[in-house]
């Protein structure tokens, strides 16, 4: 188990849009899992790898089903709209807020071996996957939030 340090706001790797990743080798296969373990004893449901300061195209979720994998991962469908969780953010801990998501999305990109692969996601794991996909594109749930709000210790995680 190798956990890695979370970058938090406002690190610049934050803002950043991540690199395309062309090579499926034994070093991103570590970095996934890092990244898994790193989000685990966080307590969190998804983490992307500039989250751990790698400027990759990489998320890691888990909302209750298992792990999930992606690498290059892109948004191809999308339908309906949700504001029901408040979100959050490893990399900005004492924050929540209104994040309106699509309620169901498509997602197509590649495993740990670079085969192709899509995802459908609603609820939770849609609104995980956007979150994550947004970091890839150095976007943070606090610039598309309608409001943000801040909560205590006892209540972090994501």
């Amino acid at each position: 188990m190798a956990i890695r340090t979370i970058v938090k706001h406002p690190d610049p790797i934050l803002r950043e849009k991540a690199i395309v990743v062309t090579k499926f080798n034994a070093n991103l296969h570590k970095l996934l899992d890092d990244m898994a373990d790193t989000m685990y004893d966080a307590n969190g449901v998804g983490l992307a790898a500039p989250q751990v300061g790698i400027s990759k195209r990489v998320i890691v979720m888990d909302c209750g089903d298992g792990l999930i994998e992606l690498v290059n991962p892109e948004i191809v469908e999308h339908e309906g709209e949700q504001i029901d969780y408040p979100e959050g953010c490893l990399s900005i801990p004492g924050l929540r807020g209104e994040v309106r998501r699509h309620q169901w999305i498509k997602v197509r990109g590649q495993d740990r071996l670079g085969n192709h692969v899509e995802l459908e996601a609603e609820d939770l794991l849609s609104r995980c996957a956007q979150h994550e996909i947004d970091h890839l594109n150095g976007v943070l749930f606090i610039d598309v939030a309608d409001k943000v709000y801040p909560v205590s210790p006892d209540e972090e995680g994501e």
